[in-house]
């Protein structure tokens, strides 16, 4: 009974300057909402970059040819060679034994034309070489006829699988399949067999691996690549000529037992570079997801301690707001104060009632912060449909990461948020409660 006759006195305490009581509680608002939204970003960019590593798949080892600086030729007899071989590649795939498949891919820059329709002008994409194993590791899927088969490959086919942007953009109204697709710098046809579903581009991973946009890639066999184009790619420019040569863009190495990838990543690497190629050669390099994802993990505790401790630093400045008017408080009810302790009111209930008071507007402040950060993913996706709809060019020019990044609320956030909060509220309330209950009743009384 005595304990709700001060929560009674406390909460009517509070209601004579609304103003000041709600300004207090906005002060733990923002902080315990601070901590929920700055987790469940972190957490939701966190999820995205884990996401983008482990589409590349944690049980592949991958292997880039990357062109050396001054790459280039004057002339048709000095062409020197770059990046990976075929011999290498059938060298990885012969004698590695924790790997299960080797996945080969030559890509080159073309420009597309549909040949039906000479209205629509060339794109500039790029056409991939590859086998159909290739669908399966980078989450292609087809969404009209089919993705490359190992006939078409075997029998060096003059067929191609086109991107849902390529198909939107040549063929608007008609069907795609069974119509072709004009390459006019290497005056070659291929007859579409297969139309992709959209796949989201992938940033890039470290400084090895650049971002990959699927949005205008046309996929052929790779043996027809090589029969139809050769390795030598040339540009004419004015009166400049540059060329280079090259056999395959990258190849994929897929480990039977992901435990097995780190030994079996160093393996590959050793052999490329210290085998029987040139030693310590810098025209490839080797991303390993796994390791990446591993990393990624670490990474992702260490970020949400730093999000984390910079939310702290709102509650406890909202901490000190209610010692700020806690302390006025005490000062505005000294007479008050005397006139309780006179009647016979002891210290220990003074103390009580004015940390009933800072407790209050904690737990109002975390409640209503809990609320406010509970509605983050839903205020991130309304500004973005906002931005998208009064600013479509500023939306565009975002990074992926602010346009695609989804909050994803930490459960253990919204506990821990609201348990500070009280923390910080009894904390900074107890020195203006204990300064309240020492104050000697003559004293009190005699304040105007």
């Amino acid at each position: 009974m005595r304990l709700f006759r001060t929560l009674k006195l406390g909460a009517k305490s509070l209601l004579l300057h609304p103003m000041r009581s709600a300004l207090t509680v906005l002060g733990i608002f923002i902080g315990v909402a601070s901590v929920i939204w700055l987790l469940a970003i972190g957490e939701g960019i966190s999820l995205q970059a884990q996401k983008q590593i482990e589409d590349l798949g944690a049980e592949n080892i991958i292997v880039r040819s990357v062109e050396p600086p001054d790459q280039g030729a004057a002339s048709f007899r000095d062409i020197p060679t770059f990046g990976i071989s075929r011999q290498e590649f059938r060298m990885i795939q012969e004698t590695v034994p924790t790997i299960a498949r080797v996945i080969p891919i030559r890509e080159m820059k073309q420009k597309f034309v549909y040949s039906g329709n000479p209205r629509i002008q060339p794109i500039d994409g790029r056409l991939v070489g590859c086998t159909p194993a290739y669908a399966e590791v980078t989450r292609l899927t087809a969404a009209r006829g089919h993705f490359l088969t190992d006939r078409e490959v075997q029998a060096q086919m003059s067929v191609c699988v086109i991107s849902a942007r390529l198909a939107e953009r040549f063929f608007p109204s008609e069907d795609p399949i069974e119509k072709q697709i004009y390459l006019p710098d290497k005056k070659e046809y291929f007859n579409i067999v297969g139309v992709l579903k959209h796949r989201n581009a992938t940033a890039a991973i470290g400084g090895s691996l650049a971002s990959q946009d699927f949005s205008r890639d046309i996929y052929i066999p790779i043996t027809t690549m090589r029969l139809r184009m050769g390795d030598l790619e040339q540009r004419r420019s004015g009166g400049s000529f540059s060329a280079k040569k090259f056999e395959l863009t990258q190849i994929t190495a897929q480990v039977a037992n992901v435990a097995d990838v780190p030994r079996t990543a160093s393996l590959v690497e050793a052999s490329l570079r210290n085998g029987f190629t040139n030693r310590d050669r810098q025209d490839i390099a080797v991303v390993v997801p796994y390791e990446l994802l591993e990393q990624a993990k670490a990474t992702r505790i260490m970020f949400m301690m730093f999000m984390g401790l910079i939310a702290a630093i709102s509650l406890i400045v909202g901490g000190i707001g209610i010692m700020n008017i806690m302390l006025a408080t005490v000062t505005e009810r000294t007479r008050e104060i005397g006139i309780r302790r006179a009647l016979g009111g002891r210290r220990s209930d003074i103390v009580q009632q004015f940390l009933v008071e800072t407790i209050f507007l904690s737990v109002i402040g975390g409640l209503t912060g809990i609320i406010g950060g509970l509605l983050c993913p839903w205020t991130v996706a309304a500004s973005r449909s906002l931005l998208n709809r009064f600013l479509p060019d500023f939306y565009e020019r975002l990074p992926d990461v602010a346009r695609l990044m989804q909050p994803q609320i930490v459960p253990l956030s919204i506990p821990l948020a609201f348990f500070i909060s009280v923390v910080v509220g009894v904390f900074f309330g107890l020195y203006p409660a204990i300064r309240a209950s020492q104050m000697e009743p003559i004293e009190a009384l005699r304040h105007e």
